[in-house]
């Protein structure tokens, strides 16, 4: 719970936008901002809860969605919900990466149809985080429904990617980074956008262990 904490905390001042815009047959949902799990937390650090989400996600009546992600990652459960919401829509759902997927804005493109990356996005996956106190017994419980809570991830990706359980849970235990061409090598993204990106990847990462440093290439 620290690393999401400090994940949440480092990027209260970040440039953040959730917004759906409509035109004929088509919408495009803008999450380019971290995930929260409920609004009240979003108050404070700002982020996208699954309330508002799932509502906004609900009215449109668009037969195509465009979800634009340019997100740091956040809470799983609240992902979860978002994710699910984008699986039960009728519309027919693209995720496009413009900028970022990491943790958990990553299952919530795993819910779209197709994926799109930008040539120069980065998708991310890692095992799940948590904080805990108390006794040994209280310690290894928690470990227990972290393994459950990744196992769960594991099967998500690997339904989408037909990559081996093995070789998810390998990628998710180096907290794996993915250039768009690697995703895209790997399954769990489509194919690769040719034109210029609509979003930088403008996040305070180093909450992350093995984020790429600022000024790295991409």
């Amino acid at each position: 719970m620290k690393y999401l904490a400090k994940l949440l905390a480092d990027n209260r001042k970040a440039a953040r936008k959730f917004e759906v815009r409509a035109s004929g047959d088509e919408a495009e949902v803008f999450l380019y901002d971290a995930i929260v799990s409920d609004e009240l937390e979003a108050e404070w650090f700002g982020g996208v809860a699954p309330e508002p989400f799932v509502a906004a996600l609900r009215e449109i009546k668009a037969g195509t969605i465009h979800l634009r992600i340019n997100s740091p990652g956040g809470s799983v459960f609240a992902a979860r919900a978002m994710e699910q919401a984008l699986r039960d829509h009728p519309a027919k759902v693209i995720a496009h990466i413009d900028g970022l997927a990491a943790s958990a804005a990553t299952f919530i493109a795993m819910g779209a149809d197709e994926v799109v990356m930008n040539k120069g996005a980065l998708f991310m996956i890692h095992k799940a985080w948590t904080g805990c106190w108390g006794n040994s017994d209280d310690l290894r419980t928690e470990a227990d429904l972290l393994d459950k809570i990744d196992g769960t991830l594991i099967q998500t990706y690997a339904d989408r990617t037909g990559q081996s359980a093995e070789q998810i849970g390998e990628w998710m235990a180096a907290e794996t980074w993915f250039t768009a061409q690697e995703a895209m090598d790997a399954g769990f993204a489509d194919s690769i956008a040719q034109e210029e990106p609509k979003a930088k990847a403008a996040w305070n990462l180093s909450a992350y262990a093995r984020a790429p440093q600022p000024d790295a290439p991409p």
